[in-house]
């Protein structure tokens, strides 16, 4: 029996590592050219924590975690050097009235640690809180305007 489980187990586990994301630390100089160019463009000023590549839907990105005036700043390349997504580490009083509502609303009496800007393509797409409630860390999302999405933006 105990076997038997550990066999679906590990082909199940199986299945979902090859249907989702495999991320992986990788060094500076296993950037693509474009991308190590794009990197250098919009690190400029910054303290580069390190770099990843991740595989997913047949596609390889690539990640640059920085840190900027004290806040985070991750940035996600394509392989062609175009960069696909900015999440920027932001004050929770800069944001709009409205989204910070919806983060305090969301983060029902938990305390949120972490607030993040997420840009895809150039454009907010909304805004991302972590969270710590009875010792338990979680995150969400909400639209630019403190708006429900009807998913997490990936």
């Amino acid at each position: 029996m105990f076997v038997r489980n550990w066999i679906v187990s590990g082909a199940v586990l199986t299945a979902v590592l090859a249907a989702g994301a495999q991320e992986k630390k990788i060094a500076r100089k296993d950037l693509p050219a474009a991308v190590a160019a794009t990197v250098d463009r919009e690190t400029k000023g910054a303290t580069v924590k390190g770099f990843s590549s991740e595989r997913e839907h047949g596609k390889t990105t690539y990640e640059a975690e920085t840190v900027v005036n004290g806040k985070t700043r991750d940035i996600e390349v394509a392989a062609d050097g175009t960069l696909t997504e900015v999440e920027q580490e932001v004050e929770m009083a800069s944001l709009p009235a409205k989204a910070q509502q919806a983060l305090s609303a969301r983060a029902a009496g938990g305390r949120i640690t972490k607030v993040e800007s997420l840009t895809k393509g150039g454009k907010l797409v909304a805004y991302e809180a972590a969270v710590v409630k009875s010792g338990k860390r979680s995150e969400f999302q909400v639209g630019p305007d403190g708006s429900a999405l009807a998913h997490d933006v990936d």
